[in-house]
């Protein structure tokens, strides 16, 4: 999913995580480390009198990818309606994954051939896409309705071989929310087909309800007060420079 970044409070979870999860991560074996998934997001600005007509159209489009799961092309997708919007940005979205770019380009033939991929409402909006790949990720099984996606944008600094702090830090606090049922997925991607700063990586959040909003920034902010060390590690591989967040309400998502 594409990332705006989890702002602020992202650079503060990963100041407060690295001394606390550094044994973790030491103990962790590169073998760990999960096979790629490839990740297609759209990204549309439609005009507001045409909010309505975009919605009708993007359910024909989760009915051709709730088909693309059950046959094994696709592993997940959602569907997403921005709220905090900016003039010129994205109001609307859509994601969907696979274990192969063969399969995500299947999937894609798919939805760009279809009769509503001509509709007015697409016709008259800005459009964006991005092909994201992630080897930090986890999702629970099942269809959702009450996520929320918070999504951000982060440039790397050097220093951090194999993303190893980034999985110490944010890696490790968005695992634990997840154990613990706050959210419904996660991914950290970064670009396989650059269309933006190749510098630039990416992380999403679906919250399980907007109570899983309040959860992460509890966490955050209790991690923050209590092991706030950690600043001098992180600064030395994240960059806040042209660092962006949203805040969407997703409507369905499905993961296998």
């Amino acid at each position: 999913m594409r990332t705006r970044s989890i702002g602020t409070l992202g650079v503060l979870c990963a100041l407060a995580l690295i001394p606390f999860y550094a044994s973790r991560v030491k103990a962790q074996s590169s073998t760990s480390e999960k096979s790629p998934m490839y990740t297609y997001v759209s990204e549309w600005s439609v005009p507001r009198a045409m909010w309505n007509d975009y919605l009708k159209n993007d359910t024909a489009d989760v009915d051709m990818m709730k088909k693309a799961v059950a046959d094994g092309t696709l592993i997940s997708f959602g569907s997403y309606t921005i709220l905090n919007h900016q003039e010129g940005n994205p109001t609307h979205g859509t994601w969907f994954s696979a274990t192969s770019m063969a399969n995500l380009l299947k999937a894609l033939e798919g939805l760009r051939t279809a009769p509503n991929a001509v509709a007015p409402s697409l016709a008259a909006a800005k459009h964006w896409d991005y092909i994201l790949q992630s080897r930090d990720y986890n999702a629970h099984s099942g269809t959702f309705t009450n996520g929320y996606l918070r999504v951000a944008n982060w440039r790397h600094k050097a220093g951090d071989a194999d993303n190893k702090v980034l999985r110490a830090t944010m890696g490790a606090l968005l695992e634990k929310l997840f154990a613990d049922g706050a959210l419904h997925a996660y991914q950290i991607d970064e670009e396989v087909v650059h269309s933006a700063d190749p510098g630039g990586f990416f992380v999403g959040i679906v919250t399980n309800g907007p109570e899983g909003v309040d959860k992460f920034n509890a966490a955050v902010d209790d991690l923050q007060k209590n092991n706030p060390t950690g600043a001098a590690a992180i600064s030395t591989v994240l960059d806040q420079a042209g660092h962006r967040d949203f805040l969407a309400r997703v409507s369905t998502m499905t993961h296998k």
